[in-house]
């Protein structure tokens, strides 16, 4: 395998690679050529990567299982279920996407993620982790049902194993004896250590036929002598759970094999054509290196889960944009500050992230308050009532989360928070639309999802300031509160360096229009006041930063019903239960009448492309936002 420690600039030479628009071919080749084709694989991904960026390093340490898979494998026939879908880049090359890789993540191109609508190779649409193990016993059940002839194999990273969700899919699969196959990619050490030579040595026999037959036949054997067969099931497993973890995924009803090396090409491949016939849950354990054949990678694994496109100067592409003079903040680095200065005032808070703790900015937390830092792996709901839980015990828990990834806690956060009117603060990124990852990730339905649950506060900043304002309000509020922020960095506001609270339901008239010639108020909620700016003037509007979708300022709105011929409300969320629907419950409830325009995100799942783009798209932009009002005005 050749080791690289720069991206390519130019298209390599790919001769066998270039043969194959299908998998068909590729389960023709001898072993030197299987051998030939991960290499020149793993060097297109990473000059396609270095042209488009994106996920990086999990797809590099799988190439050679993405080989030994679609080898043995008849995909699509037999299916192929990829968890989260970081690493499923070499699966999409080898599928027939190979030339429009170039294109993955931008708008109008490829998925992030492995899609359904895409390709018929893409049997489970993804991009929240730890769902493929139910899928994939899903689809074998289906099989069984209609009596079909079908393999049906999910690969699952250690990280992704650490839901609960996957280990309820493991617990039916064994109850149920599906024909399943659940490959674990663990490349973090977080299930055992590497014990090398015999490890893959009993990896071979525990998969060989001749092994599996003697084992059945020594059962049927020693069936018939008392105590025997127990005796002989209880050798077995504590011989197997010496060199391998395989006595949990035994008892769960698999039968376990591993751990192999997952970059040993021709022992993948005869450990899958071992197993792939054999009936009942199957478990495969293979090692890998994240970032495998790429040395800044391997180094830097975390750096590299993903990277930004090459640059044309030729200069290597980086995780992290390269930092630029006068840069504007990040809203999660509002957060992380914050959270570090009120942990200091206050010894009753806590930090819980499940699995973000870069994305989140929890970094720095992590390390000066390390004894007050839970980062409860993939694991969303388990994150929101541990906080309950915490809450229960007079602390101050502080639940740092994904938009889209709260929606796994939503559960949780209704019957273990907000019924016991519990005190734990949601400070929730990535609100809206989050641009390249598509409709998995944006933050598109969390103002209508949670303005519904009784007791909650929700707020939105219009900027970095009232960020760190929000945050103080939402701690200091004696029951569950929410702050929602967007990704990336806001318009640049001033941010103080004190902890004081905004008032929550308190409205801000950032523009006021008065007289007959006043007809337009904006409502605008979080992010969108910065296009209203804009459209404010151009239509000599009011412009109201409503700051609270709930409470929401009640005076603020009747006063503007009262004043104005037209209310427009905005929000980058869907318009269905958001918050324009709030203002429409008030009115009603009041019995006001006024005409009223809501905008938002549309009655669709939003693809990918950058943030801006698919605002305009949405109509959200100032000039769609102007257009629209305009069209109402007539």
């Amino acid at each position: 395998m050749k080791l690289y420690d720069e991206i390519p600039g130019e298209r390599p030479v790919t001769p066998l690679l270039d043969t194959l628009d299908t998998p068909a071919a590729l389960r023709a080749m001898n072993a030197a050529q299987l051998e030939q084709l991960a290499d020149e694989l793993r060097a297109y991904l990473l000059y396609s990567v270095g042209v488009s960026g994106g996920h990086f390093g999990a797809g590099l340490g799988v190439v050679e299982l993405t080989v030994a898979l679609h080898h043995a494998l008849e995909t699509p026939h037999d299916r192929l279920v990829w968890d989260v879908g970081h690493q499923a880049y070499p699966h999409k090359i080898l599928t027939g996407r190979r030339e429009a890789m170039v294109s993955i993540r931008q708008h109008g191109g490829l998925a992030a993620f492995p899609r359904r609508a895409e390709s018929q190779y893409d049997t489970f649409g993804v991009g929240h982790s730890s769902t493929s193990i139910s899928a994939a016993l899903g689809m074998a059940l289906a099989a069984r049902t209609r009596g079909e002839k079908r393999r049906v194999c999910a690969v699952i990273g250690d990280g992704a194993l650490t839901a609960g969700m996957a280990f309820e899919a493991l617990a039916h699969a064994g109850h149920v004896d599906a024909n399943l196959l659940v490959v674990l990619n663990d490349n973090e050490m977080s299930i055992s250590e590497n014990v090398g030579g015999i490890a893959s040595y009993l990896a071979g026999i525990l998969s060989s036929k001749p092994y599996l037959v003697m084992r059945e036949e020594g059962k049927k054997v020693l069936s018939h002598l008392p105590g025997a067969l127990e005796l002989a099931r209880r050798t077995e497993e504590h011989m197997k759970g010496m060199v391998s973890p395989a006595t949990l995924f035994e008892e769960m009803g698999f039968n376990y094999i591993g751990p192999l090396d997952g970059h040993d090409l021709p022992t993948l491949v005869q450990t899958l054509r071992n197993i792939r016939d054999l009936d009942g849950p199957q478990f495969l354990h293979v090692r890998t290196r994240k970032g495998r054949g790429f040395l800044p990678a391997e180094a830097d694994p975390i750096g590299y889960h993903a990277i930004t496109k090459l640059e044309k100067n030729g200069d290597a592409p980086s995780s992290a944009p390269p930092p630029a003079a006068g840069k504007k903040i990040k809203y999660c680095n509002v957060f992380g500050d914050w959270l570090c200065d009120m942990a200091a005032s206050d010894k009753r808070l806590i930090g819980i992230t499940p699995a973000m703790r870069e994305g989140s900015d929890l970094i720095r937390f992590s390390k000066e308050f390390p004894e007050r830092y839970y980062d409860v792996a993939i694991a969303e709901q388990h994150a929101v009532t541990l906080a309950a839980g915490m809450a229960c015990e007079s602390m101050k828990p502080v639940v740092a989360i994904y938009s889209t990834f709260l929606q796994r806690g939503y559960d949780q956060l209704i019957h273990d928070v907000a019924v016991q009117g519990l005190d734990v603060t949601f400070a929730i990124d990535r609100a809206g639309l989050v641009g390249e990852d598509g409709p998995t990730h944006h933050g598109s339905m969390d103002l209508s999802y949670l303005r519904c649950v009784p007791g909650m506060v929700v707020l939105a900043p219009a900027d970095e300031a009232e960020c760190r304002a929000m945050l103080s309000a939402a701690y200091h509020y004696p029951g569950p509160a929410a702050v929602r922020y967007p990704r990336g960095s806001g318009p640049g506001a001033a941010i103080p360096a004190n902890l004081e609270p905004l008032e929550i339901g308190k409205a801000e008239h950032r523009r006021q229009t008065g007289g007959e010639g006043s007809r337009v108020a904006l409502l605008a909620f979080g992010s969108l006041n910065d296009p209203a700016t804009t459209v404010a003037e151009a239509l000599d509007a009011t412009h109201i930063n409503m700051r609270s979708i709930k409470p929401l300022d009640r005076d603020a709105i009747l006063a503007a019903a009262d004043e104005h011929d037209l209310l427009v409300t905005l929000e980058e969320n869907v318009v269905a239960g958001g918050a324009g629907s709030a203002v429409n419950e008030l009115l009603v409830a009041e019995g006001v009448q006024v005409e009223i325009l809501n905008l938002g995100l549309p009655d669709s799942f939003v693809e990918h492309g950058k943030p801006a783009e698919l605002l305009a798209e949405c109509g959200l932009d100032a000039p769609g936002i102007e257009a629209a009002i305009r069209a109402r005005l007539g």
